[in-house]
């Protein structure tokens, strides 16, 4: 269980993140929704002692994030929003050291490095530099280096992005099947059919704040033959209804 209490971040005078609060529990996929600059973003790197709040507090079952920072760290998986890091090395360089440091032994590693390379269809570009990749390629080999400790709570941002049709699907299964074995799975996404395929429960962030927390079932339950993207955009931003598309049209056509 992750408890989330008043949480609060501010970037000077900007508002990122408004007193959220959240329980997330094992053997679920939780998700964040909401448009760029909402507070997906700025709530994972929170949990993942990125950034330090400016308020509010954070328990990993029952463990406070402040005084259990590195024990909570070690349960954790976490794919940043981009993955342009360590380009200089090549992939099995990036892994060998992500390894180093979750401590794991050769013997530990080797297996289920080589499942997931062979998942992701990597095996002919391991000793290539992560600079050489295209986007997709760098999410991938994010992926793999996130997940080789095999830990308990994966924490995801964006994580389909650049991904090819077949990598997607795969991913997609692989968090279905973490949280079958009671484990936590928390990502954000854009994209409204991801989200209701996947999540157990989600939270919709506009501006900051908390608009939505729930399962997808019960939001379309609230607003008979409404879809999804429908309610999204009437909850978090404004209604597409081709007016504002109508006037550049209309201007590109004068």
């Amino acid at each position: 269980m992750i408890s989330i209490e008043d949480l609060s971040k501010n970037y000077g005078g900007k508002k990122a993140l408004q007193q959220l609060t959240l329980n997330i529990k094992s053997g679920e996929i939780f998700g964040f929704l909401g448009h760029n600059g909402a507070g997906k973003s700025t709530t994972l790197k929170s949990l993942v002692s990125i950034i330090e709040p400016t308020s509010g507090t954070i328990t990993v079952d029952d463990l406070d994030l402040k005084e259990h920072r590195q024990t909570i760290k070690e349960k954790i998986a976490y794919v940043p929003d981009t993955p342009d890091i360590f380009l200089q090395l090549t992939a099995m360089e990036y892994w060998d050291l992500l390894a180093a440091a979750y401590d794991l032994s050769e013997n530990e590693v080797k297996q289920r490095r080589q499942k997931l390379v062979d998942l992701f269809n990597m095996g002919e570009h391991v000793d290539e530099t992560l600079a050489s990749f295209s986007h997709g390629m760098r999410q991938k080999s994010v992926l793999i280096g996130a997940l080789l400790s095999d830990p308990d709570i994966w924490i995801l941002d964006e994580p389909m992005q650049g991904l090819d049709p077949q990598a997607t699907y795969d991913l997609k299964q692989l968090m279905k099947a973490h949280a079958a074995k009671g484990k936590t799975v928390i990502f954000s996404t854009h994209n409204l059919d991801t989200a209701q395929q996947l999540c157990d429960e989600l939270a919709i962030l506009k501006q900051g704040k908390l608009i939505y927390n729930g399962s997808v079932n019960d939001l379309l339950a609230q607003h008979d033959n409404e879809s999804l993207e429908s309610i999204y955009l009437k909850m978090a931003g404004r209604q597409g209804d081709g007016h504002l598309v109508d006037d550049i049209e209309g201007e590109t056509h004068e």
